[in-house]
C-alpha cells in the first residue's frame, strides 16, 4: 500500500510539526540496523542483495559508461555494510559513486544521495550535509534527499534546520523513513508520547517484513529508555515475528534479559547476536554483561574485539570518535576518552557530544568546564536517564548536592535500567548523597 498523501503540516497528537520550530533523527535511526545470515529469512535477505549488486557488476561490465547502474551499485554497497556490518563495503561504495559522477556530475542526485548516506555512515556530517544540499537543487522533490539532509544536520547539533528537513521529507514523501525521524526528533526534545505516536504511523505505513521490524524495533527502544522493560519486550518479539532476521532485536531482548537479572540468559543472547552482527555498541554491551556476571576475562575479549573493530571502521574511513569516547571513559582510560571527545565536539555540536565531552571532563578532574558541556547536553529537554545521570554525578563532584539529588533520581526514574554498569554507579551515588532510590 502507498503512503497516503498528508497536508503541508503534519499534526501528530496534536503537536503541530511545523517548519522553522524545534525536531531530529540518529545515524542508527536513519540506517537501517539489519542483518543477514542465520534463518531462512535472512539467507533470503542477504542473497537478494547479493544478487542485486552481481547482477549491477554483470552489467557494468556489458555497459560500463551506465551512470545510474554505477549509483545503484555503491548505494547497494552502502546497504551491504549495514547489513554485515563491515565497512569495508565504504571504500567499494565510494569507488562505485565517484565512477557514477564522472560519467554524469551535472544532474545525477541518485550518485549524490548516495554518497551523501556514505558520508552520513561514515559520520561525515558535513560532507553528508554538502551533498544532500547538492541534490536538493537538482531534485527538490525526492524524500531520500531530505533524509541525508536531516541526518546530517542532527548529527551536527543544528536541531531547527534538520526539523526543517524533516518536515520537507514528511511533505514529500511521507512513510516509513520520514516518520522514524520525526519520531526521534520529538524524542530528543523530550516529547515521549508524540515519539511513540510518530513510530506508530510509520508502522502502520511498513509493509516490507524489514520496515516492520525496524519500527518495532524502535518502539521496543523507546520502550526500554523510558524504563518500561515489559513493552520493550513485546515490541522486540514482535519485530522478529515479523523478521526473524533482524537481529538487532535479539540484541534488545538480550538488553531487557540482562536488566531483569536474566544474566545467563542475556550472555547466551549476546553471545549469538554479536557472531551475526558484530556491531561495535553491541559488542561493549555484551562485554559489560559480562563483566557485571563477574567473567572478566571473557568481558575482556569483547572489549578486545571492539578496539580492532573501531580500528577497521577507521581504516574504511569512519571516523566514530563518540562511541571510543564514552567506552574509554567508563573503561578506566580517562585521557583517551577525552581525546576522543574533543575529536568529536570540533567536529559535530550534537547534544550526544556534549555528553561525550562532559563526561570525558569529568573522568580527567575537569568539573566545572565538565558542567557546562553537560548543561549542553541535557539542554533539548531529551529523557535520557545517563545524560542525567553524568550531569548528577559532575554537579556532586562540585558540591552541588540538591541538583544532583533530583538529576540522580530523575535518571532512575525515567529508567533504573539505563545501563548495566552505570545504573548501579547512578544509584550508589544518590544512596551516598542522601536520595532514595
Amino acid at each position: 500500500m502507498r503512503p497516503r498523501l498528508l497536508p503541508v503540516t503534519l499534526l501528530i497528537a496534536g503537536v503541530l510539526l511545523l517548519a522553522g520550530a524545534a525536531v531530529t533523527p540518529t545515524v542508527l535511526r536513519s540506517t537501517r540496523p539489519s542483518a543477514g545470515g542465520g534463518p531462512a529469512v535472512a539467507a533470503q535477505k542477504a542473497t537478494r542483495l547479493e544478487t542485486a549488486i552481481n547482477a549491477a557488476q554483470q552489467h557494468l561490465r556489458r555497459v560500463p559508461k551506465d551512470w545510474s547502474a554505477w549509483a545503484q551499485l555503491g548505494s547497494a554497497y552502502v546497504q551491504q555494510a549495514r547489513i554485515t556490518a563491515d565497512p569495508s563495503y565504504y571504500p567499494k561504495a565510494q569507488d562505485a559513486l565517484q565512477r557514477s559522477l564522472e560519467l554524469a556530475s551535472a544532474t545525477n542526485w541518485q550518485a549524490m544521495v548516495g554518497m551523501g548516506a556514505l558520508a552520513n555512515a561514515r559520520h561525515d556530517f558535513l560532507g553528508a550535509l554538502d551533498w544532500g544540499r547538492r541534490a536538493q537543487q537538482v531534485n527538490p522533490s525526492n524524500g531520500s534527499v531530505y533524509g541525508v539532509i536531516a541526518d546530517a544536520l542532527t548529527q551536527l547539533g543544528q536541531y531547527p534546520q534538520a526539523r526543517d528537513a524533516v518536515q520537507q521529507m514528511l511533505n514529500v514523501s511521507p512513510g516509513v523513513s520520514s516518520f522514524t525521524r520525526a519520531s526521534y526528533d520529538f524524542e530528543e526534545h523530550g516529547q515521549v508520547a508524540q515519539a511513540r505516536d510518530a513510530l506508530n504511523r510509520a508502522l502502520r505505513e511498513a509493509t516490507d517484513p524489514s520496515d516492520i521490524a525496524f519500527c518495532r524495533y524502535y518502539l521496543g527502544e523507546l520502550a526500554f529508555n523510558n524504563g518500561d522493560l515489559l513493552e520493550a519486550r513485546d515490541q522486540y518479539q514482535a519485530g522478529l515475528a515479523a523478521d526473524p532476521s533482524y537481529h538487532i532485536l535479539d540484541a534488545g531482548l538480550a538488553k531487557v534479559d540482562a536488566a531483569s537479572g536474566h544474566t545467563g540468559k542475556a550472555i547466551d543472547e549476546y553471545d549469538h547476536v554479536v557472531q551475526l552482527l558484530p556491531l561495535p555498541q553491541l559488542v561493549v554491551e555484551y562485554g559489560d554483561v559480562l563483566t557485571s556476571a563477574g567473567q572478566r576475562a571473557k568481558a575482556t575479549r569483547q572489549y578486545d574485539l571492539f578496539a580492532t573493530e573501531q580500528q577497521l571502521f577507521t581504516a574504511n574511513g569512519v571516523a566514530d570518535h563518540l562511541t571510543s569516547a564514552t567506552f574509554h571513559a567508563d573503561h578506566g582510560q580517562p585521557a583517551q576518552s577525552l581525546a576522543e571527545a574533543q575529536a568529536e565536539w570540533n567536529a559535530r555540536h550534537s547534544v550526544l557530544a556534549a555528553d561525550a565531552l562532559a563526561w570525558a571532563l569529568y573522568r580527567n578532574g575537569q568539573h566545572t568546564q565538565a558542567l557546562t558541556y553537560s548543561t549542553t547536553a541535557t539542554s533539548l529537554g531529551w529523557r535520557n536517564a545517563t545524560f542525567l545521570y553524568h550531569r548528577g554525578a559532575i554537579e556532586a563532584s562540585l558540591g552541588q548536592i540538591d541538583q544532583a539529588r533530583t538529576d540522580l533520581n530523575d535518571a532512575l526514574t525515567i529508567n533504573p535500567h539505563f545501563d548495566i554498569l552505570q545504573a548501579p554507579a547512578a544509584r550508589q551515588l544518590l544512596t551516598s548523597l542522601g536520595g532514595q532510590k
